[in-house]
């Protein structure tokens, strides 16, 4: 059960690979290659509770156990009935088995599913004459099946659930922003704890409170279990010492708060986001130099010379629109806004709607193609310029 040769694959939002290429490289990982939905890369039993411990980017760490070419299901239960998954759990934990598939010739995913399961627990059975219950909510064990047109890869998961649920989130209004991506949205705009930093539509304060932990030194997975501990090659020491050495932020840290701004025309969005920085472990006397506030985005006002302003616009209530002549005429005066009062800062906005840029009156730098949970977006890049109301700004946007 070495693990000097382990394969391991980061998944993550698409549209982030890149970024978390750079981020498992700051994290000591090298040779790791972006491929859709994710990052591959090779490492030892440390890189792997590393990246779960401090990545913001990754939605999960999996343990790559088999891969072999297959012509239909019967072949894809013999790949997992030849794995010794006796060497990493036993019958005595329960399974969940997942599958994803990439224009595979399958006529049922579930059904193909349901071999990988019967080859995992058959083996099991083989070797120790039990079998694993299966539990969908809350397994101690995930495997992970990912189909192409001719091959096909199982996974253990070392990370259990997914690695965006960082533990301090209460309760939600409608689609949040997940963390990963909204910390792969900061580290995109070109934002770095000592720079200022805007959201004048906080909803539940994902962005600011990514923003706020990044800048303490806070470790992502700090306050959280993670799948690997369940595996029979966890080693407790090592994690231990790991989560030992994280480091946390100092002075320069609680300065990097006091850059911070967010806001809302929502009070209970407010109060929310307030919630949710003392959960994360954002104190009281900290939150308190980055409180944010009750204020419609067309009347926020820059604290500071230049920065970053990040915004995942809501809909309705939140910003008090009834129909669509009202949702276009609000992206205009926030134009204006961010034209005739942010000259000097970079704004990046998330967005599903493709007509954003008409309707905001300003020309993109950049259009980043990203993916919030099935949803496609954008991320919109506007490096504003002084001028008149209305004026957009003769820059060419480019698309990547």
């Amino acid at each position: 059960m070495s693990d000097s040769t382990l394969l391991l694959f980061a998944t993550c939002p698409r549209g982030l690979e890149e970024a978390l290429v750079e981020e498992l490289v700051e994290l000591g990982i090298h040779g790791a290659g972006a491929t859709g939905g994710g990052v591959e890369f090779r490492g030892h039993l440390a890189d792997i509770y590393r990246v779960n411990l401090h990545s913001r980017l990754a939605s999960r760490v999996l343990m790559r156990i088999a891969h072999a070419p297959y012509r239909g299901e019967d072949d894809i239960y013999r790949l997992a009935l030849a794995q010794a998954w006796g060497e990493w759990f036993g019958p005595d934990q329960t399974l969940r088995v997942d599958l994803t598939a990439t224009k595979s010739p399958l006529k049922s995913l579930e059904f193909a599913t349901l071999r990988v399961k019967d080859g995992v627990c058959d083996r099991l059975r083989r070797d120790t004459q039990r079998r694993p219950d299966i539990d969908t909510r809350n397994p101690d064990v995930r495997v992970f099946c990912y189909v192409d047109p001719t091959h096909c890869s199982l996974y253990l998961d070392t990370s259990g659930e997914a690695l965006f649920k960082r533990g301090w989130r209460g309760a939600v209004g409608e689609a949040p922003l997940r963390e990963n991506l909204a910390a792969g949205i900061l580290r995109l705009a070109g934002w770095r704890p000592g720079r200022a930093l805007l959201d004048p539509m906080c909803g539940s304060g994902t962005f600011v409170v990514e923003a706020a932990q990044w800048a303490l030194g806070f470790a992502p997975g700090r306050s959280r279990r993670f799948g690997f501990e369940a595996l029979r090659n966890f080693d407790a020491a090592l994690w231990q010492a790991l989560k030992q050495s994280a480091s946390e932020g100092g002075a320069d840290a609680l300065q990097a708060l006091a850059l911070m701004t967010a806001s809302d025309v929502s009070g209970d969005a407010v109060v929310l986001t307030r919630a949710n920085l003392e959960r994360a472990g954002v104190g009281p006397e900290l939150a308190l130099s980055m409180a944010p506030k009750q204020i419609d985005a067309r009347q926020v006002r820059p604290a500071h010379a230049e920065g970053v302003i990040v915004v995942n616009p809501p809909y309705g209530e939140r910003i008090a629109l009834r129909n669509s002549a009202d949702d276009d005429q609000f992206f205009a005066e926030f134009g204006d806004t961010l034209k005739q009062r942010f000259a000097g800062w970079s704004c990046h906005i998330l967005s599903s709607d493709m007509q954003l840029q008409r309707k905001i009156r300003l020309a993109p730098k950049r259009r980043t193609p990203l993916f919030n949970g099935a949803i496609e977006c954008r991320l919109y890049r506007f490096d504003l310029v002084a001028g008149r109301p209305g004026a957009q700004p003769a820059v060419a946007a480019t698309e990547g």
